[in-house]
């Protein structure tokens, strides 16, 4: 994600009104590694700005998911995590706390598309999620 003030130019390039509880949004995810849900977000914006709706927190997430500022990761059957960091990297969840690391690590001379499918596809990208126990929780 760009910083709140380059995105703020990006948003207005797509039509989108800025307003104090954007930029609130805007605040959180910047540089934010914690990967987190709307509703996170949502809890944090409201602390300052307790009459913001959450629609207002997940539009503005679905707008820069769109617009390519922000990852959608579906982690959990639960909830989606926001990763505002838009560079290719990999992640670690830890099945018990949740709690989702980024892994900067290039596997793409290992993963390849099955033969089968490369006839009908074109890989654009991948992620590869490991999935595991953090060694707080172990």
């Amino acid at each position: 994600m760009e910083t709140v003030e380059k995105l703020t130019t990006v948003l207005r390039n797509h039509g989108m009104k800025i307003t104090p509880q954007r930029l609130m949004i805007f605040k959180v995810l910047e540089k934010n590694t914690s990967h987190p849900s709307a509703e996170e977000v949502y809890n944090k914006v409201k602390k300052i700005y307790p009459a913001v709706s959450f629609t207002t927190i997940y539009k503005t997430l679905e707008t820069l998911r769109d617009i390519g500022e922000i990852k959608e990761l579906i982690i959990d059957e639960d909830r989606k995590h926001y990763d505002p960091n838009i560079d290719i990297h990999h992640h670690y969840i830890c099945s018990h706390c949740k709690k989702i690391l980024d892994i900067f690590e290039d596997f793409s001379p290992h993963v390849k598309l099955p033969d089968s499918l490369k006839s009908d596809y074109t890989v654009t990208g991948f992620q590869i999620s490991f999935q595991g126990v953090c060694k707080e929780c172990a």
